[in-house]
């Protein structure tokens, strides 16, 4: 009885089995299989997508700036087949692992993203110190950090399941450690990946079944202090300036929006072609990174557009089912993390692009050039589909299971 009241006592995952049934062993190894190609299917087709149009829309630049249109896409495919490479690795890694690693995986990506921005060590580029560069690679430590803060956060839940509601055993060390994470991010400064970090462990807060005050609570003082983040400094204060009032300044602070648009209405039904882009001859700003979908738009038009978004949809839907049918908490808030950050990192970038939300300088996953990104959402991928396989052990497991018992 007293463990059955501890039980009732916690919260309950807002995110939870479709049933209560209980399926046989065959259906739920079936149902595995379908989630885990439901995930890799779409995946892959977006990393292959991306190679595509990483060739087409930074050849102009690669070809002015360094004599080479294939140096970006080179790359780019090197990424992939690392990225392929950790994605191998996470899937057959058992999941529960990075509840061990989480706090160590985190430590090192604090300590990249304060070695970043030492002026010794870190690459300056834009404006923003992002970078570490080891040789010919460069690193953009907050993708890491991307991860491991939703691995820490995950299984900081999952282990005061039964204290959410205790506001200050919750804040500590969440709140901590969100702010110094989100505050190194800030300092580089990248307001916009700061916004999807802080945004991703408001959705594992709600899934993990934090009490409603307590979230309006804090998004509303999360809103009050974005605003004043970008209030703060000259070039957010033009961003939002130019989402507000698109046709005020086009030729300057609107260009890159309008660059955009011109480059999504060009293509029409079915694109221009393929490589025929004219926007990317040093018109739309950071064509084959942020601005990578108003290419794809003008060169496959609307009807490519919709396959796209359908494969990010397929995607998202396949994380859902998986984190829906994991075995315990940690697995379930685990996955929910890792389809939310990536849900939102692409609704943030089209966002921008389509001009319904300001720039925020933010990759396009699986799309956009970008080592770090890639690699870092492929491994994430491997996770989720690890997970989907746990969700249905096979006989083997089981009997392994027996023998180790």
């Amino acid at each position: 009885m007293a463990s059955r009241a501890v039980e009732v006592a916690g919260p309950r995952l807002r995110l939870v089995r479709p049933d209560d049934r209980v399926v046989s062993p065959a259906l739920a190894v079936r149902l595995s299989r379908r989630n885990t190609a439901l995930l890799l299917v779409p995946a892959g087709a977006l990393v292959a997508v991306g190679l595509i149009m990483v060739l087409s829309a930074s050849s102009w630049t690669a070809y002015t700036r360094y004599g080479s249109s294939f140096l970006f896409f080179r790359r780019q495919a090197v990424y992939a087949v690392v990225g392929a490479g950790a994605m191998f690795v996470t899937s057959r890694m058992r999941y529960t692992a990075w509840r061990r690693l989480a706090l160590p995986f985190l430590v090192v990506a604090v300590l990249l993203l304060i070695m970043v921005l030492q002026p010794s060590a870190g690459t300056v580029a834009g404006g923003s110190a992002r970078w570490l560069t080891f040789g010919p690679v460069n690193v953009q430590p907050s993708e890491f950090a991307k991860l491991a803060l939703i691995t820490f956060v995950a299984a900081l839940l999952a282990r005061k399941r039964n204290h959410l509601q205790d506001l200050v055993h919750l804040a500590l060390p969440l709140l901590p450690v969100v702010s110094v994470v989100c505050g190194l991010v800030i300092l580089q400064p990248d307001l916009g990946t700061a916004l999807i970090l802080s945004m991703s462990v408001f959705l594992l807060l709600y899934v993990a079944g934090v009490r409603m005050r307590y979230l309006v609570s804090a998004a509303a003082f999360g809103s009050i202090l974005s605003m004043a983040l970008i209030l703060s400094e000259p070039y957010r204060r033009a961003r939002l300036l130019a989402f507000l009032h698109p046709r005020h300044d086009p030729g300057n602070t609107g260009w890159h929006l309008f660059q955009s648009l011109i480059a999504l209405g060009s293509g029409g039904w079915f694109g221009v072609g393929l490589g025929a882009s004219r926007q990317d001859w040093g018109y739309v700003p950071n064509a084959h990174t942020d601005f990578i979908f108003s290419i794809l738009g003008e060169e496959v038009g609307l009807v490519g557009e919709i396959v796209i978004l359908t494969l990010f949809g397929l995607l998202i839907f396949a994380g859902i089912r998986i984190a829906a049918r994991a075995p315990d908490a940690f697995g379930r808030l685990l996955a929910a993390g890792i389809v939310g950050w990536l849900g939102i990192q692409t609704v943030v970038n089209l966002g921008a692009v389509t001009g319904l939300m300001p720039i925020t300088g933010v990759p396009l996953p699986f799309l956009s050039y970008g080592g770090s990104s890639l690699v870092v959402s492929m491994a994430s991928v491997g996770i989720l589909a690890n997970i989907s396989r746990c969700s249905a052990p096979g006989p083997r497991r089981k009997a392994t299971r027996r023998r180790a018992g």
